[in-house]
């Protein structure tokens, strides 16, 4: 009798532990492919950024990038032990070209609710909004948007962004001029041939050191409120806990403000 209901033990033990090993292995099996670990096996990351947008993206003559989120990109690359690969885009493309081609899109994006229907964000990485930019020369005549948005304003405006987006719901009498180039743009209300721009408040303090003709119109009231944010994978869990614990990571230990300070400064 004791043999008979130790064999009927051993055979339930066997039972049990054949469907804990199956168990296991479907477990193994449905857990989802990340592109983190895709990042890792090729030993690149790739990131797609316009190179327009100073001081977090540009794009050089040499065709290398320079800029905040460049080197942001490349200490991300770095903490997983793999190379920052860039990839050339433009505002109104980059979202077919990040999912086609693309594992993080930086340099400047803003977080839009059209972008979150395709694609998901990293934590932001800081908080920005829409400010005016002028000639220096103009101060008292556009003190503020609504100075501004009169007739006879000439608002230029790089199109396929938030740039465009906020100069079409917002402007109700000024003249819109589009410009396909982010880089010159400010040249042109330089020049003469615009009065102004509404771009990020960030853009504007950058660009009025970069260009002392230029001003920025009260960059300390935002027109509107934005946060930046790197652009990842929809649904991909793994990959987004990675990148915001790096981000975490890397404003805990001054690394992230080291950089900031040196573009935005």
């Amino acid at each position: 009798m004791k043999s008979i209901i130790r064999t009927v033990l051993l055979a339930g033990l066997a039972a049990l532990s054949l469907c804990l090993t199956l168990s296991a292995a479907r477990a193994d099996d449905a857990v989802p492919a990340s592109r983190l670990d895709q990042v890792l096996k090729a030993g690149k990351l790739r990131i797609c950024m316009t190179g327009d947008y100073k001081p977090f993206t540009y794009y050089r003559p040499d065709q290398t990038f320079e800029g905040m989120d460049v080197e942001l990109g490349q200490a991300l690359a770095k903490s997983l032990g793999v190379e920052a690969q860039f990839v050339k885009t433009t505002w109104s493309t980059l979202m077919n070209d990040f999912i086609a081609q693309c594992d993080v899109a930086m340099g400047g994006v803003s977080i839009t609710l059209d972008r979150a229907r395709r694609a998901a964000f990293s934590e932001p990485v800081m908080v920005d909004g829409k400010a005016p930019i002028i000639r220096c020369a103009d101060k008292e005549k556009f003190r503020n948007f609504d100075m501004i948005d009169q007739p006879g304003t000439r608002a230029i405006v790089n199109p396929g962004g938030t740039n465009e987006r906020f100069a079409k719901a917002r402007y109700k009498n000024a003249t819109l001029l589009q410009h396909p180039d982010n880089v010159t743009i400010f040249q042109q209300i330089i020049d003469g041939k615009a009065d102004v721009m509404v771009t990020d408040a960030s853009e504007t303090l950058w660009q009025s050191k970069l260009h002392p003709e230029l001003c920025p119109v009260q960059p300390d009231q935002p027109l509107q409120f934005a946060e930046k944010a790197y652009l990842l994978p929809r649904g991909d869990v793994a990959f987004k806990a990675y990148v915001d614990t790096w981000l975490h990571l890397a404003k805990a230990t001054g690394e992230y403000q080291r950089i900031f300070d040196k573009w935005l400064k």
